[in-house]
């Protein structure tokens, strides 16, 4: 097609992705789970809008990172489905936010079953 070269074509979303976000936190059902602090392991797919080639013009991902840290350890749930939903749910208040898929793993829980990962999965969008 002539001219296409020229032509600026506009994403309509631009997908930042983050694995591996360690956090420390108190969430689980078993007895004594919620008393004492234990790793969880973020990953987040954030589908964000870009405005400018800047970091005002996007979503810092070190914010991204605080967010997800903060939320795992300033809040406490019974099941690691609603602690994937509260994370989710927290990037979804940043402006740029589209959609997101937060996967929370939670290492120990994997290791005390002798399986290799234990985790949930949510996904929001606007």
């Amino acid at each position: 097609m002539q001219g296409s070269k020229d032509r600026r074509v506009e994403p309509i979303s631009t997908l930042i992705s983050i694995e591996g976000i360690r956090a420390m936190g108190r969430h689980g059902a078993n007895p004594g789970e919620q008393l004492e602090v234990q790793v969880f392991v973020v990953d987040v797919d954030l589908w964000v809008e870009v405005s400018a080639d800047s970091l005002q013009g996007t979503l810092d991902y070190r914010e991204v990172v605080d967010r997800v840290r903060q939320t795992v350890a300033g809040t406490s749930f019974v099941l690691l489905e609603a602690l994937a939903e509260a994370v989710a749910t927290d990037l979804m208040d940043f402006p740029q936010a589209l959609r997101t898929t937060t996967v929370v793993h939670k290492p120990g829980a994997a290791e005390s079953l002798g399986v290799d990962d234990v985790s949930a999965e949510v996904t929001l969008e606007v």
